[in-house]
């Protein structure tokens, strides 16, 4: 038992370093598709904040998983319309929204840069602009990005999906 315990242990640490070679999710699109300032804007609707950001882009752009992972769920929701949920490197969950389209083969595991829909305005996005809600969300806590802000507890597991695109950072 103390060496399964060790092993998951080994294992859950062994993922946290793993590189993150991440794409911008929509093909085509660049650092000036989205307003960074939308991370964690408020008020945004019946969810408060709004834990991602939206990259627009005409219906029917293809969406490409920014990592690679493991699909967990491909479906529709309530507020996302259609969507893709991938767990990635470092424990993260990569949340793909209001899909015109989910790829039929989006399954299992994939590489950073595989089709896995399409963009829409589906969901809450109905009658908006086509747009891909992309939002990071870690399975571990990041206490040092706790905020006061409102609902700011969640910014130690919602990362700003921005800052692991190495073509937008500056500096």
């Amino acid at each position: 038992m103390k060496l399964a315990a060790m092993l998951a242990i080994a294992m859950i640490c062994a993922v946290l370093f793993v590189p993150v070679h991440a794409v911008i999710p929509v093909k085509g699109a660049d650092c000036n598709d989205w307003n960074a300032k939308t991370f964690w804007f408020e008020p945004w609707g019946s969810s408060g904040v709004h834990k991602g950001i939206d990259i627009f882009a005409p219906s029917g752009t293809p969406v490409m998983s920014a990592t690679g992972g493991l699909v967990l769920y491909t479906g529709e929701l309530a507020k996302g319309g259609k969507v893709v949920a991938i767990l990635g490197p470092k424990w993260r969950l990569h949340y793909y929204a209001h899909l015109d389209d989910i790829a039929s083969d989006t399954s299992g595991w994939l590489t950073h840069g595989e089709t896995i829909g399409t963009v829409g305005s589906t969901g809450n996005a109905i009658n908006k602009p086509a747009h891909l809600h992309y939002s990071v969300m870690s399975l571990l806590p990041y206490p040092w990005l706790f905020s006061t802000e409102t609902q700011g507890w969640k910014k130690m597991f919602y990362l700003d999906p921005a800052a692991q695109f190495s073509q937008c950072i500056s500096g």
